[in-house]
């Protein structure tokens, strides 16, 4: 079918805008909605955000509402992976890097400046969209949540808060995400004690006692895609509105077409 030049100049740049689309999408379902693919850290996320509470893989000590220590949470990832959950097992704890890719500032700031405390990673921050702690980045970029300090009116020092909007408003596709502290999988200060922790109430880091902290959540997660490729909503949206202007361009070429024929 021939198409006018204009018309072939439309359909590349919708090609262009559906490819943009897919690179640029956060959070892909996958198994049916069991996990999500994160296409920014090249991670997957389980969708159940507290899935130990309802199913310890035969681990005992897991404590009420999915809570537990370090010790129980590697233990549990470490059945999950023996029971090959949703036909994988290499499902980890979600790791925290430092915020600048080289070295750990442990110095305590409430604008993002460091790695402890508030607003890492957050937008309008030194380090806005930095992926080195991936619940940070999670809470702050994907699910464009708030923090309990304003990142624009703290400083390192002091917390202008609390700001409009703060919290965990937004939990997006996720089931049973709490509002609550999450161990990720990094040990803190090279300290076999502590391990790195994430808050999501308030949207602070910091760190837990891996044998004594009992208040912890732990959420699975895996590196990269985890093989299921179907097509996501925002696609199909996207995809439905090709379709009506495909429509209209058919309709228009074929006018064209019958004007040419007339004349």
């Amino acid at each position: 079918m021939w198409i006018p030049c204009r018309y072939r100049v439309f359909w590349g740049l919708a090609l262009s805008a559906l490819l943009a689309g897919s690179a640029n999408a956060a959070l892909l379902s996958r198994l049916a909605g069991q996990a999500y693919y994160d296409t920014v850290l090249d991670i997957t996320w389980q969708a159940d955000a507290n899935l130990a509470d309802t199913n310890d893989f035969g681990v005992t000590g897991i404590n009420a509402n999915g809570r537990m220590t370090w010790d129980k949470a590697i233990e549990w990832i470490a059945a999950m992976n023996g029971a090959n959950h949703l036909g994988v097992s290499d499902w980890r704890l979600p790791t925290v890097g430092p915020l600048n890719g080289s070295s750990f500032d442990y110095m305590r700031s409430y604008n993002g400046s460091t790695d402890d405390d508030y607003n890492q990673s957050e937008q309008g921050t030194a380090y806005a969209g930095a992926t080195g702690s991936e619940m940070a980045h999670l809470f702050y970029n994907t699910l464009d949540n708030k923090g309990y300090c304003d990142p624009l009116l703290s400083t390192a020092d002091s917390c202008s808060g609390p700001q409009a909007g703060w919290g965990l408003t937004n939990t997006g596709p996720f089931s049973n995400l709490q509002p609550n502290f999450y161990w990720s999988g990094t040990t803190y200060l090279n300290n076999a004690d502590l391990a790195w922790d994430f808050l999501f109430e308030t949207g602070r880091q910091g760190a837990g006692v891996k044998s004594v902290d009992i208040r912890l959540y732990a959420w699975a997660v895996r590196p990269g895609d985890i093989g299921e490729v179907p097509a996501p909503g925002a696609m199909w949206l996207f995809g439905s509105g090709l379709i009506a202007l495909g429509a209209r361009l058919k309709r228009r070429v074929a006018g064209a077409r019958t004007a040419r024929r007339r004349h």
